[in-house]
Parts: C-alpha cells; structure tokens; sequence
C-alpha cells in the first residue's frame, strides 16, 4: 500500500496478518499475560531457574517436548499455538513431502507388487491430507 506523507512523497507501508507471518512462539505473550515471571514459569515446571526459558521467549531453541506440554498445561493453550510458527514451518515442509509421496506412489499404483498396499496409502493420503491430481 503506498501513502502520501506530510512532505507529499510516496512511501510504502506493509501490512502483515497473522497468518501469513507468525512469530516461532508465542511464549513470552502467554506468560505476560498471565502476570508470571520467568522464574515462576520455570518454578511450575520443575526446574531451577528462568534462564534456559528466556532463551525459548527469545526464539533461541525450542524446548523439549516434557517442557513444551509444560508450556500447554500452565498456560491452557495448545502446543500448536504456543508454537505457531513452528507449527506453520512444519505444515509446510510436510505438506511438500506428502505431494512428492503422493506422486511417487501414483507412480507405482499400476504396478502389481504391493498394489493393494500402494492404493492403502494413496486412499490415506486423499482422506487425511486432501484429493490430490493423478498424473
């Protein structure tokens, strides 16, 4: 989007939706919200001390999954939320697996070895993840 500013030059403005670009985590939001430190978030995880989780609000490593369903439990909000970016990241580099699966094994559905166990996974790929063209 372009705007006129006070001197009567174009300068453009960008405008980003949350879905299209979404933070790696939403962590530090959670527990601002929450009106909890980063020493009582670690405290109700069982750990020490608040270091190692300031890393994580600072997108520095992703915790592991016992600390990540930690996250979910205190915060009442689902590890695909707290992790949304992640979440997205993921989608996506699966996503293009499951094509190149897909198109490897339409490929191969004609072949008469492992015919019925190739139309098994075809027919699981167009329930769970969408009809996708034969070639």
């Amino acid at each position: 989007m372009l705007r006129v500013n006070n001197k009567g030059r174009f300068r453009c403005v960008c405008f980003f939706s949350m879905a299209s670009h979404r933070l790696e985590n939403y962590l530090r939001t959670y527990r601002k919200k929450s009106g909890l430190t980063q020493q009582e978030v670690a405290f109700l995880l069982g750990r020490k001390d608040g270091a190692q989780f300031s890393r994580y609000e600072k997108r520095y490593g992703l915790p592991s999954l016992r600390i990540a369903l930690g996250y979910e439990a205190v915060f009442k909000v689902p590890v695909a939320e707290l992790f949304a970016g992640v979440r997205d990241s993921v989608d996506r580099e699966i996503s293009g697996r499951i094509d190149k699966l897909n198109a490897d094994l339409q490929e191969k559905r004609n072949q008469k070895r492992n015919r019925l166990l190739t139309a098994t996974k075809l027919s699981w790929i167009s329930e769970c993840h969408g009809p996708k063209l034969s070639s």
